[in-house]
């Protein structure tokens, strides 16, 4: 089977590229990933000009129609820029309405969040480090929700909290609503701040048709863009590393001559690319919801976030002191890299699933 990009997902790719590396170099990276909001209303306008905000939401509704492969594309890019902002989060909150919604809910939120007037996030994540939706205990009883999310991104920005129930429901409320408290969670990746949602009897209103299945699939999908994310930051670590050993010089000479650092480049190269088609495929099955799409998502987001990692860890060692410190540029991405492997399971959790989902 061939498998490859259209012109028009090509295009797509290179359009958001130009964007993030003329909008945000690493200088402004910088200023912004030290400011700690993980957010620019700038870039956000930026990113909603060309239609990102909406990839997913349908035409009709003002968005761009496209399918879960395109915006995995997006978000390689995004991780490879590091680019601060809520995009994953809202793409997920726009695809659990659009899933989980009945028409009238679809044209009262869809349209504002897809132009990115209104920006959205998605509350999966329950105390215990529960991120199954079997596992959810948030429950929405004479429409307030009671109970806690944790590891919410970006929710103090967010205008609306779709945050997942108990049975496997979505329910949607204002962040300013009564009955809502957010607590900073310092995470360690500053581009995308987390926290914790309290909620008290807060008034929402459950998408109506949101079920188990409705929710599983958008966490799968948010696995697909967490691999996707991983495999950019780590293409950008090895890039950044392989111009760093040409220029660095000991005993006279660059360390990218020297044997042992070739085959370190190599390693990191050879480790990554060919994973690109996981996250691909997975995308792909998703679209198509094809029997063992659940697996394939488990299995591109355990193995490219894994080695995402294991690449940052290669790319501070070969900076070498440098490499450790808050001033060098590779932690940037390290810390994209460790919160792509954490949000939403870790790997070892979901090798398990993979096991049980192949009747291992």
């Amino acid at each position: 089977m061939h498998f490859g990009l259209t012109e028009e997902q090509q295009l797509l790719q290179e359009t958001v590229r130009g964007f993030v590396e003329g909008e945000c170099p690493p200088t402004r990276l910088r200023e912004l990933f030290d400011e700690g909001k993980g957010h620019d209303p700038a870039l956000w306008k930026g990113v909603s000009e060309m239609g990102l905000a909406g990839l997913m939401v349908p035409e009709e509704l003002g968005g761009a129609g496209l399918d879960l492969l395109e915006l995995a594309l997006v978000m390689e890019e995004v991780g490879g820029g590091a680019l601060p902002g809520p995009i994953f989060s809202h793409a997920l909150a726009c695809l659990a309405i659009q899933l989980g919604g009945d028409d009238a809910q679809r044209r009262r939120w869809l349209p504002a969040l897809a132009s990115g007037d209104r920006i959205a996030t998605l509350a999966l994540c329950e105390e215990g480090d529960v991120w199954d939706p079997e596992g959810y205990g948030v429950s929405l009883e004479g429409g307030g929700l009671r109970g806690t999310k944790r590891h919410v991104p970006h929710a103090a920005i967010a205008d609306l909290l779709v945050v997942a129930t108990a049975g496997g429901g979505f329910a949607v409320l204002e962040r300013d609503a009564s009955g809502v408290t957010i607590e900073d969670e310092t995470g360690i990746d500053h581009s995308r701040p987390i926290a914790k949602l309290s909620l008290d009897a807060a008034p929402a209103e459950a998408l109506s048709n949101a079920n188990l299945a409705v929710v599983s699939r958008v966490r799968d999908a948010a696995l697909v863009l967490l691999a996707a994310d991983a495999f950019g930051a780590a293409w950008n670590l090895t890039r950044q590393t392989v111009e760093y050993a040409k220029s660095r010089q000991q005993f006279g000479s660059p360390i990218a001559q020297f044997q042992s650092v070739k085959h370190q480049l190599a390693d990191m190269a050879t480790t990554i690319e060919p994973a690109r088609g996981l996250f691909w495929y997975a995308a792909h099955a998703w679209d198509r919801e094809e029997p063992g799409a659940a697996r394939d998502c488990a299995i591109a987001k355990a193995h490219i976030t894994d080695e995402a990692c294991n690449i940052a860890r290669a790319a501070v060692e070969l900076h070498g002191g440098l490499g450790f410190t808050w001033e060098c540029d590779v932690q940037l991405w390290f810390k994209r890299a460790m919160f792509d492997r954490t949000f939403c399971g870790t790997p070892a959790h979901h090798r398990a699933r993979i096991g049980a989902l192949g009747d291992w």
